[in-house]
């Protein structure tokens, strides 16, 4: 089975959809669904018959309390006689409700849906070496992407007040629906003022101290409602790289937004943009089975910074620095490079211009566009 996670209105009922050739699509918020798949999976089976290779699509199953068990016996009894392609899609909870006691391992890949980001734009293709050729985006599409984000509806409006208003509708949904769901109706108002917290100080180190202080709740009670913003895709964090780096920090993380459209300041703005591509390129290449990748930072005790690093395998691939505009090269960057032994370093620089040449083809530090840079990522 396949299994599709991600924020909500990232789209992911709309790329199960596209399987339309001999697909049945179930939804658990459609009431005729709904009953179907309470009496169990024979029901489900006798409704859409056997044949052979047919793409059965459950949307929003997560919703209904038993879905791990009604998964279970669909796929141990029919999914392997009858060659059914199972797809399981939904909103961000699916992912939580996934990780509880999972009886359902070994039965299903779990792939990471992302927003739109340039790599995806200007070429849907999977290099099999975690980078592809360098393609230009046009000036528009490259405009939109950073004003409002890489969520579809938006990203595809390319307009300020509808921005502002599918903003809120999201927002709405996940402190009104998916916290009030797993969290105490209480606290539902207080992860909200930490979410605002969150989005002026995006790129931040986290201060958990100076949160509970603000909030005037324990230590404790904001570090488990970070995990909730995370687990329900509002933030997603980053810790820092310490192996091999002297004095380096070990525990700190920083949070970004995944939605970086909501960020007022531009140089935060654009460095969560930078970080969003960068968790894409891992999770994706992760998830397809290209390597084991991962998403980290670089600080050492004596403020010695780079803002991301990338690993393959365990071992650092390239690190990177992000600047608004064209600046003099961060020293650190080669710092950084000799400590770790990273094959790249890159000064990324936002409002550079395309350049057509390839950013993965030097073996020192150096200042790359983020035009074009970020198109020879997924």
């Amino acid at each position: 089975m396949a299994f599709l996670s991600g924020p909500r209105q990232v789209g992911k009922t709309t790329i199960a959809r596209l399987f339309n050739e001999n697909s049945v699509y179930l939804n658990w918020d459609n009431d005729d669904h709904r009953r179907l798949i309470i009496k169990g999976p024979a029901s489900v089976v006798e409704y859409i018959g056997l044949p052979k290779s047919r793409i059965v699509i459950f949307d929003e199953l997560h919703k209904y309390p038993n879905w791990k068990i009604f998964l279970k016996g669909f796929y141990d009894t029919f999914g392997l006689q009858s060659e059914f392609k199972i797809i399981v899609s939904g909103s961000a909870r699916l992912d939580i409700y996934r990780k509880g006691g999972d009886s359902l391992m070994g039965r299903y890949f779990l792939y990471r849906v992302h927003p739109f980001t340039v790599g995806e734009l200007v070429s849907t293709d999977i290099p099999s070496k975690g980078y592809k050729k360098p393609s230009i985006l046009p000036d528009s599409h490259w405009e939109k992407l950073v004003r409002f984000g890489g969520f579809p509806l938006p990203f595809l409006k390319g307009n300020t007040r509808y921005y502002n208003r599918w903003k809120r509708t999201r927002l709405s949904q996940i402190f009104r629906e998916d916290i009030f769901d797993i969290a105490r109706v209480h606290e539902i108002r207080m992860i909200e003022i930490l979410a605002e917290l969150l989005r002026l100080r995006a790129g931040q180190l986290a201060n958990y101290a100076s949160l509970a202080r603000q909030l005037r709740v324990s230590e404790d009670s904001v570090r488990r409602w970070l995990g909730l913003l995370e687990n329900l895709y509002y933030c997603f964090s980053i810790r820092p790289w310490h192996k091999n780096i002297g004095r380096s920090l070990r525990k700190t993380p920083k949070y970004y937004l995944w939605d970086w459209g909501m960020i007022e300041d531009m140089g935060a703005r654009n460095e969560n943009m930078i970080a969003c591509h960068l968790l894409k390129t891992t999770h994706v290449l992760t998830d397809l089975g290209l390597g084991d990748f991962s998403l980290y930072f670089l600080r050492t005790k004596d403020r010695r910074e780079v803002d991301f690093l990338v690993n393959r395998n365990g071992t650092p691939w390239f690190i990177a620095e992000v600047k608004s505009s064209d600046a003099a090269l961060n020293k650190n960057l080669a710092y950084f490079q000799k400590a770790l032994g990273s094959k790249h370093a890159f000064q990324i620089t936002m409002d550079a211009p395309y350049i057509d040449a390839d950013c993965f083809s030097l073996p020192y530090p150096v200042k790359v566009p983020a035009r074009t840079f970020l198109s020879q990522l997924i």
